[in-house]
């Protein structure tokens, strides 16, 4: 899938992972082993897997395939797979933006916004969701009726460890089980990703953006979501948390005129393009500049 690079250049990436897919989910014997794959049990296997050392042969070809910049990562001796798709990177690599002013990434990802209407139907990579069936809860959802929706899409090549937006109160977590099935694009025509995947959400009550709520959404064969803090006061840059194994996706869920998000990003998202954004990256104003 296509998407843009902050200076307006577009990058069609290899797209063998969603031709792979697309076959997985779209035969008959695809969907046996999708089947197969989304069981615990299976699914378990896979994480102990992927946290042993017998996973450390696949480190090596992972960065090669991949063309990973190892020197933007802290320098260490990975003891597993998981280990190495953890990793740390240097500080100086991500700048958080400091400006009270700017909504910034939690994450790497690839960045889609949307709004969110009264009685609308939230589109998320082509499957269709009301706000009150991603959250399980009317009032909350009630609570981001005319704000924004934004969905950070992260693939494995991605940096999985994701941070604090701004100074604030952060909630308990919420857990919402669920099967674990792949967030890539290829997968939605015939499985709805997040009614299936396993998702943790929290509200953040922040200085200069409202009450944001974050929900990490895990994917096929990721272990587990792991965000490091119950309640607490937390900082901008901050890390929040991080991801195993596996594609997965962060939903960020502003109140109305909370904030302005960058034209070049809503204008990629009108004509179907995602836009590359990281971690600690200026994505768009606090919303006294102007309404969103």
């Amino acid at each position: 899938m296509k998407y843009a690079l902050r200076n307006g250049i577009i990058v069609n990436p290899d797209d063998s992972q969603d031709k792979f897919l697309e076959k997985l989910y779209t035969t008959t014997i695809g969907r046996i082993i999708v089947k197969i794959l989304i069981n615990p049990f299976v699914s378990n296997i896979g994480g102990w897997f992927m946290s042993s050392f017998f996973s450390i042969p696949l480190i090596s070809s992972f960065i090669a395939n991949n063309n990973i910049d190892m020197s933007q990562y802290e320098k260490k001796e990975y003891r597993s797979y998981n280990d190495f798709f953890t990793r740390k990177i240097l500080p100086e690599k991500r700048p958080i933006d400091m400006n009270k002013s700017h909504l910034i990434s939690p994450c790497d990802s690839k960045l889609t916004v949307y709004d969110i209407n009264k009685d609308s139907i939230l589109t998320i990579k082509n499957t269709s969701y009301s706000l009150h069936s991603l959250l399980r809860d009317k009032k909350l959802a009630l609570k981001y009726q005319g704000g924004k929706a934004l969905v950070f899409r992260l693939t494995v090549d991605d940096y999985h460890r994701y941070i604090y937006i701004d100074d604030g109160y952060k909630s308990h977590n919420r857990s919402i089980e669920g099967v674990y099935h792949t967030v890539n694009p290829v997968a939605n025509d015939v499985y709805p990703i997040y009614k299936e995947n396993h998702r943790e959400y929290s509200i953040i009550r922040t200085d200069n953006f409202g009450d944001v709520l974050q929900m990490e959404v895990g994917a096929l064969m990721v272990g587990r979501i792991t965000n490091l803090h119950q309640k607490k006061k937390v900082i901008r840059g901050e890390e929040k948390g991080f991801f195993e194994f596996g594609g997965s996706t962060i939903v960020v869920l502003l109140e109305k005129d909370k904030a302005v998000i960058d034209k070049d990003i809503v204008d990629n998202t009108r004509l179907g393009i995602e836009t590359r954004v990281l971690c600690g990256q200026k994505i768009g104003t606090r919303g006294t500049y102007g309404k969103t």
